[in-house]
């Protein structure tokens, strides 16, 4: 009976993260045609845009638009993601919707000239789309945390390794790990402990032991949490081939595939260009700023490594005091840090210091999208202890990629490599759009410009269980 509630209440999150989508789209389809009507009603002569077909066509491709956005960006994640996350996805999908729905009602309704009455209302749209997105996801994250309490976790661990328990208890709303325990217990002791908690959590145990723990949760329907080591990145997305009587797996390991790899130049330089052309008065008063706060020189560089480990000299806004790294030394920024200047604080939480970076770009140094170019002496400190940090280099180092959107400033080495793993094991141009728009959602998130802590700094783990 135990057993079927929890059930009951996990297909119950489903439903109801079912419904919160379902009346998400459907408000932003009324505030859709609450402004629509009125507006074609007024510019119409023939009665053809306020006709049933052209009505229907014209929701039909505002709610087309406002799906794919939304679910691509995580704007339905409601009581899955923070809050502020979910709030930023769907103002940056509320602003592409409405960006691109200007050109779909210059369509439909024939005419371009009626471009500049268009601006204003899809302006408008997106303010009401905003409020109304960011109130029903405060009300309904409010209700998902009411009606389900955080899950109660075992987690299983390996002498000798860090546990995951802090991670996950920093997300209170949705896990608690209530008990650690190893992983090389006795048969009758893991089930023991798996019945007791609605889910268990694995890090960094031997592959063996995970493999017998993870078929036990299977045998007694427990959802299962872990962390991937590289070669299950890897694994993940190969082809499955069906030649024989025995299922075949193929991992190609080739990067990316030459024609992906032409596009996704071409995309580089065009975007680029763009962005350069556009942000130019942004960059020119940011080297302004720079220029008169202290009469240092505006530009930083710094030698990075990109495909194949070529180096090469990045560019970045100069952020921190001048001789910064007097000493020849890399000094990783830390919270609060006194080298860091006023106009470098906010340049940086913008991500305005990272602007010139776009004529590395042009230059074919780097790409949009792509792992973030390390510096050489990191590489080289960082490949002793992981020798498969190299596998970064198989594409051009990035402006921003998988691990910027998905982790944080100071996410240590072998995540960061883990997340941009999936990033080139995963690689499609539907993806590098996707990225570049969380790019935009993470400047709402304070948590990913977080600076490394002092060694030391972690939090007591006094009201946690561990056999």
């Amino acid at each position: 009976m135990k057993e079927a509630t929890k059930r009951s209440k996990v297909k119950g999150k489903y439903v109801y993260r079912g419904i919160c989508s379902i009346l998400l789209t459907a408000g932003c389809l009324f505030l859709f045609y609450s402004r629509w009507y009125p507006f074609v009603q007024a510019d119409n002569t023939t009665g053809r845009l306020t006709g049933t077909g052209n009505l229907l066509m014209s929701g039909g491709i505002n709610l087309l638009l406002t799906v794919l956005l939304l679910r691509g960006l995580g704007g339905y994640r409601i009581g899955v993601d923070r809050l502020m996350s979910v709030i930023g996805s769907q103002l940056v999908s509320f602003f592409v919707v409405n960006f691109m729905e200007i050109f779909a009602s210059m369509a439909v309704m024939g005419m371009f000239r009626v471009i500049w009455s268009l601006i204003p209302h899809y302006l408008l749209l997106f303010v009401l789309d905003s409020l109304f997105g960011i109130l029903f996801s405060m009300l309904a994250g409010a209700l998902y945390r009411k009606l389900f309490p955080p899950l109660k976790i075992v987690e299983f661990y390996s002498e000798g390794t860090e546990v995951m328990m802090d991670k996950m208890n920093a997300r209170p709303d949705k896990y608690e790990v209530k008990r650690l325990v190893r992983c090389d217990v006795p048969e009758r002791v893991i089930r023991r402990e798996i019945s007791e908690y609605d889910a268990v959590l694995m890090h960094d145990i031997p592959s063996h032991y995970k493999n017998h723990i993870l078929k036990i949760c299977f045998e007694m329907d427990k959802r299962v949490y872990f962390t991937p080591k590289i070669s299950d990145i890897i694994t993940k997305f190969s082809t499955q081939l069906n030649l024989f009587d025995t299922p075949l797996y193929l991992c190609r390991n080739q990067g990316i595939p030459l024609w992906r790899r032409i596009i996704k130049r071409s995309f580089d330089i065009i975007l680029s260009l763009i962005a350069i052309v556009l942000l130019s008065p942004i960059m020119l008063i940011t080297a302004l700023l720079i220029k008169l706060q202290d009469g240092g020189p505006v530009m930083y560089k710094q030698e990075r490594t990109t495909l194949g480990g070529q180096r090469f000299m990045i560019w970045k806004f100069r952020s921190m005091i001048v001789d910064a790294e007097a000493d020849g030394k890399p000094h990783p920024a830390t919270d609060h840090d006194s080298r860091i200047t006023p106009v470098g604080r906010f340049i940086r939480a913008t991500r305005i210091d990272e602007l010139p970076q776009l004529i590395n770009i042009l230059k074919g140094d780097m790409s949009i999208v792509g792992p973030r170019p390390e510096r050489v002496e990191h590489v080289e400190m960082y490949t002793k202890d992981i020798p498969e940090f190299v596998f970064r280099e198989k594409i051009r180092g990035g402006l921003t990629g998988y691990a910027q959107v998905f982790g944080k400033y100071n996410t240590s080495a072998l995540d960061k490599l883990k997340m941009d793993l999936t990033y080139i094991m995963n690689y499609s141009l539907l993806l590098d759009v996707q990225i570049i728009l969380e790019t935009v959602k993470i400047l709402f998130m304070k948590e990913s410009t977080e600076g490394f802590k002092p060694a030391g700094d972690k939090k007591d783990n006094k009201n946690t269980k561990k056999n």
